[in-house]
């Protein structure tokens, strides 16, 4: 018998048995986030609905979201996708954290105001200018 083929099935065997454990894995993730739900939580569901946990009913496995004020759905418990309001916290620290680093690469003049050429012919011209004002400015001669 060759090797090669007792090689390639043992080679098929474990690619299977990492990914079914890593399948398995994430399965855990999720089912451990689901049971982790709690009133007040905003969820945003598979099909893409987005609101806040109202009730939990651990018997049918249900979980009574609210949309606006008012106006309230049923939804399997394993329908949720996953938490919309933890994800809204981090992109405003990042956010913030933008707002406050300098903006080293940026081109604009101090006063905010910019010229737009009205094609792309004058883009190059627009940064000759350009140029040309920083060595002024920096009091660099045109000499090369």
């Amino acid at each position: 018998m060759d090797f090669s083929i007792i090689i390639l099935f043992v080679v098929l065997a474990a690619l299977m048995f990492f990914m079914s454990s890593r399948t398995r894995k994430q399965q855990k993730q999720q089912a451990e986030f689901r049971a982790a739900l709690a009133p007040g939580q905003e969820v945003m569901t598979g099909s893409g609905m987005v609101g806040t946990v109202v009730e939990i009913d651990d018997e049918s496995d249900t979980i009574t979201i609210e949309t606006t004020p008012g106006t309230r759905t049923r939804w399997l418990r394993a329908a949720v996708a996953k938490r919309t309001d933890t994800a809204v916290a981090d992109e405003t620290e990042e956010a913030e954290a933008s707002e406050s680093s300098d903006d080293a690469g940026s081109i604009t003049p101090a006063d905010g105001n910019v010229e737009v050429p009205d094609d792309l012919s004058g883009l190059d011209t627009a940064q000759r200018e350009y140029l040309e004002n920083k060595r002024r400015e920096s009091g660099e001669t045109e000499d090369k």
